[in-house]
Order: C-alpha cells, then structure tokens, then sequence
C-alpha cells in the first residue's frame, strides 16, 4: 500500500471545514498529542499518532466517520513542515494490517468491522493525490465494500447501512477509478435485493435506493428522493 511522489490536495467540499476534529473523547494528553501532531507534526512520534487515530476509529463509529479530516491535516502539516510523509506511510501500513484481518474482525466484533470499513472510506474521501483517490485504497476499500454485498452481511441492517452510507459518500469517485469492480459490486447487490431471502423491509428499502441512486448517475430524483427518505424516517 506504499505511495510516493505525492502532492496532497484537499476535495473542494472539504474546504470550508471547521477546526473540529471530534478529539474531545480522548484523554487530555491524547488531545495535546494531536493537536500538536495538527500543528508541529515533527515534534511528535506520529506513528503514535496514526495509532491512536486508528485505535479511535476502530471503536468510535461518529469519530471515524471523520476520521479522514484529521489525518489529511496531519498528512498535510507533515508535507508542508519537512516534505515528510512519516505519518502517511504508518497510516497505510495499519489500514493495512487491518485489512488483513477483517474478517476475523467481522466475526469478533460486527461494530468494530463496521467502524473499520467507515474509517479506511474515510481516508480514501480525504486523502487525495493530485486530485485523484490513491491507487493503494482502491482495491481494499472495494473488498470491504464487497463483503458487506454478501448474503450473510446483507441480513444485518447495520452493515447495509454501512454500505449504502460509503457509496453515498465515495461511489462516483470509485466507480471512475474502476467501473469493472463497481458494476460487480452493484451485480451483487442487484441479486441480494432481487433473490436473498430475509432481508428486512429497512434493508430492501436501502438496497433499492442505492441501486436507483447509481441508476441515476450517482443522484436520486426529488420525487425519489422524498420517497425514500420519508420511508426510512417513518
């Protein structure tokens, strides 16, 4: 998952982001840590930091849903400092060593499976090299996807959730990086919403909107729109 010759550019709907980085579950000297890591990254072990960002993010679903944000500033702080790329490399090599044990994970710990595939999407959204996603995400990231595609995650409505929130999110980037690979994840889900037997009504009515959200180019309609989201509210 090694990457080099990288120039960090932010996408355009992050720019206006606040300075919130959701650091204020940690302890105190977690939180000196990072902000430090945001603001002298060569000051700091920043494998440390990559873990702990890591570690919070395996246990934590509302903080690795922005997880992303925080390492794009360190990644970028770290560029900026000494043209180092310490805290990118630790980053990738723990998404990585999660990778490789995801389904283990998954059988352990459904909400930390779960959590793990929001916070490596996470990275993919935010971290970007000359403008275009990494090359060494993609194919990890559409694995995760994949599995929450099979029949047995597709019974449990939280990892359909999970995976209708991440192709909301990073669809239409990962579908131009690679169409083969979006068109087999789509097939499947195609097949589960048409043939599996036991899905819930919520986790049919997700399946078809995200079906229907990529039919229309990555965008529902108003009219399905309101649909959808008046059902799932009710």
């Amino acid at each position: 998952m090694r990457q080099t010759g990288v120039i960090w550019t932010q996408p355009s709907k992050m720019e206006n982001s606040t300075e919130d980085y959701r650091i204020q579950s940690f302890d105190l000297d977690t939180q000196i840590l990072l902000k430090t890591a945001l603001k002298d990254p060569s000051s700091v072990n920043l494998e440390k930091v990559s873990n702990v960002i890591a570690d919070q993010s395996l246990k934590d679903q509302v903080f690795s849903k922005e997880a992303g944000r925080i390492c794009f500033t360190i990644v970028q702080a770290e560029a900026k400092q000494s043209n180092g790329s310490v805290f990118r490399r630790s980053l990738l090599n723990r998404l990585q060593q999660e990778f490789k044990k995801r389904e283990e994970t998954r059988q352990r710990s459904l909400q930390e499976w779960v959590c793990y595939v929001t916070f490596i999407c996470n990275v993919f959204d935010y971290l970007k090299v000359n403008n275009m996603p990494m090359v060494a995400l993609v194919h990890p990231v559409y694995d995760c996807l994949m599995r929450l595609g099979q029949p047995d995650a597709l019974l449990n409505e939280e990892e359909v959730d999970c995976l209708v929130l991440q192709l909301h999110r990073i669809g239409e980037q990962l579908e131009k990086v690679s169409s083969q690979r979006m068109d087999e994840l789509f097939f499947l889900l195609r097949d589960g919403f048409l043939l599996q037997e036991g899905l819930t009504s919520m986790a049919r009515l997700l399946l078809l909107e995200i079906l229907e959200f990529r039919a229309g180019g990555w965008m529902l309609s108003s009219t399905a729109h309101k649909y959808y989201y008046s059902e799932i509210a009710d």
